[in-house]
């Protein structure tokens, strides 16, 4: 993108090509360049000007991009080392996509690549939960860059909507191949991990998740409440008949302590999370454990509304420790690495 750089006495003279002309990372670019000159006290002033890559130009960036490949899914290859999580649920409700934001900063905020794919197509709330609403991606003809927040790359069918209010009703079909753009349409670059933000259910998402990236693994989120544990174990049926291998269950609001004498608060019950583990144990015939429990605090709920993860708001905050402490657990593999191909140059 960077077509020269000059310089006259304390001036720099600098060319960028966008990618189209009504680039949305125009003025980000403008902003991040002032800001790198800012630094270099032989610079006085900046004489920036914004032209646009031709078709020839555009072709070599899509190029560089893919790697010289065609257009294919990353995650899906032989050799890719980045770890496909989906986070699932039986229902709505039970705080999915606050779960699936606050694993992602909080990996991203322990020096991991981490991005976010919000693949609940009809219900997507990730853009909100990650203060992210109305921004779009840095577009290439058929290939896109994510939009990136709190160190995360995140790709959601909301961008792609011409307004917000517009409903997304698609058919079986159309949805596989949704999922099937997002995945292989986006530069995600190399990532340690990608969090499938799933729909409630077992519908179509869950069922191409499984053909289109086989390797994937999947995080169960339910309540206390034993109720919604009964209707979590179906999405953990489903991944089990896809032969997704199931990491385990996560309770969210879970028990709370009372802000005024400290006791233990179960406002939504309890013994859902271990219930909807030991049916998925019986079911696998393995142990499925219940790898987390998050405290319920209206702190997450609030961050969520206002775009600003409980990871980052509120670092001593009990839900933050339990997300940080399940990103630990998660970069500990279990199985043995016998076999199995590792990145080494």
């Amino acid at each position: 993108m960077v077509e020269s750089v000059a310089f006259e006495g304390d001036t720099a003279l600098i060319t960028i090509l966008l990618t189209i002309s009504g680039c949305p990372m125009r003025d980000r670019l403008q902003s991040d360049i002032s800001n790198a000159l800012s630094k270099i006290p032989q610079v006085k002033n900046l004489d920036l000007k914004f032209g646009v890559m031709n078709d020839e130009q555009r072709d070599a960036v899509k190029k560089l991009l893919r790697g010289g490949r065609e257009k294919f899914i990353p995650f899906a290859q032989p050799d890719s080392l980045t770890r496909v999580i989906g986070v699932a649920s039986g229902k709505g409700g039970v705080g999915k996509s606050s779960v699936t934001v606050n694993l992602a900063v909080s990996a991203a905020k322990q020096g991991f690549k981490v991005g976010i794919l919000d693949a609940d197509v009809y219900g997507h709330s990730v853009p909100r939960l990650m203060g992210i609403l109305g921004k779009r991606p840095t577009a290439i003809d058929q290939t896109f860059i994510p939009v990136e927040a709190y160190g995360v790359k995140v790709v959601s069918m909301e961008m792609f909507k011409p307004e917000r209010g517009d409903a997304v009703a698609y058919r079986g079909p159309m949805l596989h191949k949704v999922l099937e753009q997002l995945l292989s349409d986006a530069y995600w670059g190399d990532l340690d991990f990608l969090f499938l933000d799933l729909p409630p259910g077992t519908g179509d998402i869950a069922i191409s998740l499984g053909q289109l990236l086989p390797a994937s693994e999947i995080l169960v989120v339910t309540t206390p409440q034993v109720a919604a544990a009964e209707v979590a174990e179906r999405a953990g049926r489903i991944a089990h008949q896809l032969k997704q291998h199931i990491i385990g269950v996560v309770e969210n609001m879970s028990d709370t302590e009372c802000a005024k004498c400290g006791e233990k608060i179960s406002i939504f019950g309890s013994g859902g999370g271990l219930e909807a583990a030991n049916r998925l144990a019986q079911l696998v015939g393995a142990d499925v454990p219940l790898i987390a429990q998050i405290p319920f605090t209206s702190e997450l709920r609030e961050g969520g509304d206002n775009g600003m993860p409980i990871v980052i708001a509120d670092q001593n905050s009990p839900a933050t420790q339990a997300f940080d402490a399940l990103i630990q657990k998660l970069t500990v593999r279990s199985k043995s690495l016998v076999g199995v191909r590792l990145g080494l140059a």
